[in-house]
């Protein structure tokens, strides 16, 4: 065991500007050897963590902690409580008495350790029986420990840790209770040909209308989009509503890399009942920025995001209403959407590959549509649970 190794290991909540950027810097002193670890942006890592920045700490409430030895900073985690996760039903993951955890790096085992400590007895404190976790604070940050897929690095919005950490956190008695898979395709070759019969004959239907999104109309686009997903998602493991404010904040992270022929919306009898979102993967130049978009590195990001070239995309975000799922009009809609982007997008940005995901290891009907364009899981993501007693 090496010198800085010893001694003994005392936990801080997470108080000031200091400690908060002690938090952020941390998880890149620790991933700096993972050649596929991507650097978020520091600032928009600060904004995660920030009430008044984040529109979800109007509905949550966290508390950050540092682990120290020897005066080095060596570990932190987050554990959280979501009020609006307290009233889902149980059957749906989470519900009352379900507390968060996420955000976890660690050096080694026994800091990983203390840490659980202090944000299981933290979840305790404010009376929660169950501890759910990783959550980058919120279900629709990062969710999820990776398990499977460290390789490669991930593209847009998709988490990485060490692999270390599964046996960590396992070792903490938690148990898998949800897999968000990700899946990969090629695309620049087009898809099989069942989904060109089915796509065709949608184009031969007078009630389906699969429009481009409105880039002029973006506060609206993205209010009818993610209203949606509310609906379309309302059933789904772990789901927990976006509010009207979170609505706004996610639509002004995504305006900058948002393209109007990447995202498709469609209309069955005038009406919108089904969208899909696609991301150029901003990743591959994030890979090299160390955080930071100083001194020039916003001017390299300008001049990608006028026309980006990604050889990867990734779909984050697709779903259908509710009362349209489990239908054949459903996965019609789907592949078309699927093809119209996949066209557009071998065209005009250069992609040969997309990623698709998160899904639920359970969700039949997206892992249907997976299985019919030929897509493969490149990446698996735990979800855990462990009673508090």
């Amino acid at each position: 065991m090496t010198a800085h190794n010893e001694g003994p290991i005392t936990i801080h909540p997470v108080k000031g500007k200091a400690d908060k950027r002690e938090f952020v810097e941390l998880a890149f002193r620790l991933n700096r050897g993972d050649p596929a670890w991507v650097p978020p942006l520091k600032g928009e890592a600060f904004d995660l963590l920030t009430p008044g920045k984040n529109p979800w700490f109007e509905h949550g409430r966290a508390q950050l902690f540092l682990a120290r030895r020897n005066g080095r900073t060596v570990g932190r985690i987050s554990a959280h409580i979501d009020d609006l996760a307290l009233q889902q039903p149980v059957e749906q993951g989470m519900g009352p008495g379900t507390g968060n955890w996420g955000l976890l790096e660690a050096e080694d085992a026994e800091v990983a350790h203390a840490l659980f400590v202090a944000a299981e007895d933290w979840l305790r404190g404010q009376g929660m029986h169950r501890s759910l976790g990783p959550l980058s604070i919120s279900i629709w940050d990062e969710p999820g420990l990776l398990i499977q897929g460290f390789e490669t690095p991930p593209t847009i919005m998709l988490g990485h840790n060490s692999p270390l950490y599964r046996g960590w956190v396992e070792a903490e008695g938690y148990k898998p209770a949800k897999q968000l898979l990700n899946y990969g395709v090629e695309v620049r070759d087009g898809f099989p040909p069942l989904v060109n019969r089915i796509v065709a004959a949608g184009e031969k239907n007078p009630r389906i209308r699969i429009r481009k999104v409105d880039k002029k109309k973006f506060d609206a686009e993205a209010q009818l989009i993610l209203g949606i997903l509310n609906d379309a998602w309302s059933d789904n493991w772990g789901f927990v509503p976006l509010t009207d404010s979170e609505i706004a904040f996610v639509g002004k992270k995504l305006k900058d890399i948002v393209f109007e022929d990447l995202i498709r919306v469609a209309e069955l009898d005038g009406q919108p009942v089904a969208f899909m979102i696609v991301l150029p993967n901003i990743n591959q130049l994030l890979i090299d920025m160390d955080g930071s978009l100083l001194p020039f590195n916003w001017a390299r990001l300008l001049w990608w995001l006028r026309k980006p070239k990604s050889k990867r995309l990734r779909v984050p975000l697709m779903g259908v209403v509710k009362s349209l799922q489990n239908s054949r009009m459903a996965s019609t809609l789907a592949f078309m959407m699927i093809e119209y982007i996949r066209r557009d997008a071998v065209r005009d940005y250069g992609v040969e590959e997309g990623d698709i995901g998160w899904v639920l290891d359970d969700n039949q009907g997206m892992n249907a549509v997976a299985d019919a364009i030929n897509a493969t899981v490149n990446r698996v993501y735990q979800i855990y649970d462990k009673p508090l007693a």
